[in-house]
């Protein structure tokens, strides 16, 4: 059973929100259309302060060089690139013979391949080999991730 003095309070709650409310309209409708105007107004001269002082400070503001950088001397050293490799006859054929690192018979083997358009005409990760190619990775056409294992059975310390 709902008393009096719940009724009366929901009552009072009630204005009070219907006061607010027409307060915040009111609030908002006013100030709006004046501070546009003076914004407007104010905008434009502190706009042009601004970009002179900009200026000034630029043109005065002395050019710092950059400190020339040591040059190693030599190739850098990885992991990758310190041993050396000999490679079979049949990729010898495609990349020369000699001792390669294994970053280098993958960069010879990949200017290879677009030399001689070794790759599938819409899928490009495809590489279909030619005769020279297809002694190292076989007859069928190869998903480029699978290139590295195919190369691992004709490098040799």
């Amino acid at each position: 059973m709902v008393t009096k003095k719940r009724k009366s309070r929901r009552k009072v709650a009630r204005k009070a929100t219907r006061r607010k409310a027409t307060r915040r309209k009111t609030a908002r409708k006013a100030p709006k259309r004046k501070a546009t105007r003076r914004k407007a107004k104010r905008k434009a001269p502190k706009r042009k302060a601004k970009k002179a002082t900009r200026r000034k400070a630029a043109k005065k503001a002395p050019k710092r060089k950059k400190a020339a950088r040591k040059k190693r001397k030599g190739s850098k050293s990885s992991g990758l690139n310190k041993v050396s490799y000999t490679v079979s006859p049949a990729l010898a054929k495609i990349i020369g013979s000699g001792k390669h690192t294994r970053p280098q018979v993958v960069k010879k083997l990949w200017a290879y391949i677009k030399k001689h358009n070794c790759q599938h005409a819409t899928n490009r990760r495809m590489i279909v080999p030619d005769a020279n190619l297809s002694e190292v990775i076989g007859s069928r056409p190869v998903d480029m991730m699978k290139l590295a294992g195919h190369l691992s059975k004709h490098i040799h310390k």
